[in-house]
């Protein structure tokens, strides 16, 4: 006799213990046991039905449903039962009444949950209407017993009614799961999740399911079957583990579940729940954004039609970056962009997306992932640039990121990050896993990029800090010898790849340090500074300490060790100080024949003259040096020509040249590199004639910016942090050093030139910076007498030129 049999034959005694013996069979996991489980479920409750009648039978017009997970034939061992007694207009209520009792006593005396309902279908689509969560669990209903043709109309109309009022439906669903994610977290980085309510688990799964039936849109399939059957059997076995109907993996039982699963530990079981939830949560990212766009079509489309006339519109497509553009709330690739002919083209999609605050397309990133070529080694500078431009995006990196990994961008750029992808930390403090922590790193870092000179430094140390976690041993020490080569492999020269490994060996040594050992010990203070090396390394350590720290969890950092690092920095800093690199020269290096030439030729003619040659990477753009005889405004002239041409300034240069004796005058000349935010360069006949308007003051470049702005707005993903300028103490004893970290912007340069001759100040040599992006630039400046300003003077003048910034 099978366990369906004798289940139907003995009653709940005989269910019962068919149901034990199935559960425990070793032969039968997963998939066929959750089946064999709902149909043993199936026959039991049929037999209670049958029985249920009484005397006179069962009731004409009547039928059993299962509806919610059991509908989808999911039964986990301690799942509830979803049931739903369905009836006509034409059976006895009070039949149908006493059916019931037969039905859920039954159930009740096993000690099985039970959620249960008795209605009409009308009634069930009253319900269904006024309760999302019914309705979904209709969605899935499943005839068990009685009147079949019943249970087929109400599925027939309750799919008719969500497809109907899908439009309503679809956006409150949504909300339910972004709610549920806020309240729950996310699956795939939690060290004790809850497998059914935490974003990308099972409930996210049923929403996917539904938006299908909607028919307005679907979830990408590839994976979501393997991560629905990982997450059950996981939940199965956790059943088993505890022997209560529970949804959250505890530390405690992880272990257990691991071995009932075959699985060699806990953490094993854990990357495997991790990378079934990321499959999850991907697809739902992909399918709320298309039913985003299906939704806002449809509300536009009338109105088109209205305007139109009945044609077609195109969707608007406006540039990011070169071969990336915007389309419908999405950054996709241009229908020029070549990703075969262009490696660099990942980075430079994901950091524009990133920059925007857009999602990167699924088919994009699928495109560059089969068929972008991979980036030589070491990456051409552009590469780098473009990875510290996502890195420094802010909170829009994270779903930037995402997307790279799902389609294994990520580990193909460092193939180091398999080893951390998805793994567990073991630790209370923390709350992500290790991969997670290492982009969270680094969004905290962008915020903190005002405080260092080389921000770039900053970001790439707070993604790989933690890369030696991968591997045995102290990951500290593990962690330095990937970073070296991962920076060399980026492209970073040897001072920089230096630096960095000396971030990752030493990111814990400042908190260890200021909360373990004596500060006012002298030997503690020379410790830490023989270990860190320089006043601009412990800069950045002591940024990338603070970044490390937000970004483990709310019980890693506290105004308390804020202030003890902070005491512990400022010792060796004094410690460092003096062995520490002098100010930047005013004057730099002195000029080449070609720059002294080009500033003859300008004063002869009296107006600029422009040279445009290669730079030593074309990737970067093109050097263009400028030479015009001195006068008031000529660094802002260029500039915000620079930004109506749209062209970016990676680095620049200001300074005044001497004309060679006999010549009682000099040129201010400047060196640019630039290059095109996309498209091709102008010719230098057009700069120079937009130049020369702009220093006769015939030419409104402000205002023309301001309306280039206006008309195109530049999408900014997330509030960056406030631009910083402060005075540099006793950098120059010459002029004044005013130094300026902002978010780069097109007309940031100009912004910045306007509101220091605005100031009455006189630029005597700039020197400028985007490091990603990030804007970080020195202006040595004087009074219109030549001499350094005064304390409060220079005070002044950062003031008013943070303040144009901070309006800006």
């Amino acid at each position: 006799m099978d366990v369906t049999t004798e289940a139907e034959d003995s009653g709940p005694s005989g269910y019962a213990a068919a149901r034990l013996r199935l559960l425990h069979e070793e032969s039968r996991s997963g998939p066929p046991r959750r089946s064999a489980l709902s149909g043993l479920t199936d026959d039991w409750l049929a037999g209670l039905f049958r029985a249920g009648g009484g005397p006179d039978g069962v009731p004409r017009g009547a039928a059993l449903v299962a509806v919610g997970g059991y509908g989808r034939g999911e039964l986990s061992p301690r799942s509830d039962l979803d049931l739903l007694l369905l009836y006509d207009g034409g059976a006895d209520a009070g039949r149908v009444a006493a059916l019931a009792d037969r039905l859920w006593y039954p159930v009740w005396d096993l000690g099985i949950a039970l959620d249960h309902s008795v209605r009409t279908p009308s009634q069930a689509r009253r319900t269904a209407a006024d309760d999302l969560k019914a309705h979904l669990g209709l969605l899935d209903a499943r005839h068990i017993a009685g009147d079949a043709a019943l249970t087929a109309g109400l599925r027939a109309a309750v799919l008719a009614d969500w497809r109907d009022q899908a439009p309503k439906r679809l956006p409150e669903l949504r909300e339910l799961c972004e709610e549920r994610a806020e309240r729950h977290g996310e699956l795939g980085h939690l060290l004790e999740p809850d497998l059914k309510e935490a974003r990308g688990g099972l409930r996210d799964l049923t929403a996917l399911s539904a938006v299908a039936a909607s028919w307005l849109a679907d979830a990408p399939r590839e994976g979501l079957a393997d991560a629905r059957r990982r997450l059950l059997d996981v939940r199965d076995a956790l059943h088993l583990a505890t022997g209560r109907a529970t949804d959250r993996l505890a530390l405690q039982e992880q272990d257990q579940v691991a071995a009932a699963l075959g699985l060699l530990d806990a953490d094993t079981l854990l990357r495997q729940v991790y990378e079934a939830a990321r499959v999850v949560s991907y697809a739902g990212d992909v399918t709320w954004r298309e039913v985003g766009r299906v939704l806002r079509a449809r509300a536009v489309r009338p109105r088109l039609r209205a305007v139109l006339g009945g044609g077609r519109a195109t969707a608007e497509r406006s540039p990011l970056a070169e071969g990336v553009v915007e389309q419908d709330g999405e950054a996709v690739l241009a229908r020029a962009a070549r990703p075969e002919r262009d490696p660099v083209l990942p980075l430079r999609a994901a950091a524009a997306a990133a920059q925007a605050g857009l999602p990167l397309s699924r088919h994009a990133v699928r495109r560059l992932a089969t068929t972008a070529r991979p980036l030589p080694a070491p990456w051409p500078a552009e590469a780098r640039e473009q990875l510290v431009t996502l890195l420094g995006a802010g909170r829009p990196t994270v779903q930037v990121w995402e997307a790279l990994e799902a389609e294994g961008l990520i580990t193909r750029l460092l193939p180091d990050w398999e080893r951390v992808r998805c793994r567990p930390q073991r630790n209370a403090v923390h709350t992500w896993t290790v991969d997670r922590h290492l982009v969270e790193t680094a969004v905290r870092a962008a915020g903190l990029t005002r405080r260092v000179g080389r921000p770039d430094l900053l970001i790439v140390a707070a993604l790989l800090h933690d890369i030696g976690k991968g591997w045995p041993g102290d990951h500290s020490v593990a962690g330095e010898t990937i970073a070296r080569d991962a920076a060399a492999r980026f492209g970073f020269d040897a001072a920089d790849t230096a630096v960095l490994a000396r971030l990752v060996r030493h990111h814990l040594l400042l908190v260890e340090t200021a909360t373990r050992r004596d500060l006012d010990d002298p030997a503690t203070v020379r410790g830490v500074a023989e270990a860190v090396g320089s006043a601009g390394t412990l800069e950045l350590l002591h940024a990338l300490t603070e970044a490390d720290a937000l970004a483990t969890g709310p019980a890693a950092w506290s105004a308390w060790r804020g202030a003890l690092v902070a005491d512990l920095v400022k010792r060796v800093d004094a410690v460092l100080s003096g062995d520490g690199p002098g100010g930047a020269s005013a004057d730099g290096d002195a000029p080449s024949a070609e720059q002294e030439r080009l500033a003859v030729e300008a004063f002869r003619t009296g107006g600029p003259v422009l040279a445009l040659r290669p730079a030593e990477d074309e990737a970067l753009g093109v050097e263009l040096v400028v030479a015009v005889p001195e006068q008031p405004g000529v660094l802002a002239a260029v500039a915000g020509v620079l930004a109506l041409h749209r062209l970016a300034v990676r680095t620049a240069e200001l300074r005044e040249v001497a004309l060679p004796s006999g010549i009682d005058s000099s040129v201010l000349l400047l060196s640019w590199r630039v290059a095109a935010e996309y498209g091709s360069l102008p010719q230098a006949s057009r700069l120079r004639a937009d130049l020369v308007r702009a220093l006769e003051g015939s030419f409104d470049i402000a205002g023309r910016l301001a309306e280039r702005d206006a008309a195109y707005p530049r999408r900014r993903g997330t509030l960056a942090p406030p631009p910083r300028v402060t005075v540099a103490p006793a950098a120059s004893r010459l002029a004044t050093v005013i130094e300026v970290r902002a978010q780069d912007a097109p007309g940031l340069l100009h912004r910045i030139g306007r509101a220091l001759e605005d100031a009455g100040v006189r630029v005597r040599s700039a020197h400028v910076s985007t490091l990603g992006a990030n804007a970080v630039d020195a202006f040595y400046v004087t009074g219109l007498d030549g001499l350094p300003l005064t304390g409060e003077g220079a005070a002044g003048v950062a003031r008013g030129v943070e303040g144009v910034l901070r309006g800006a």
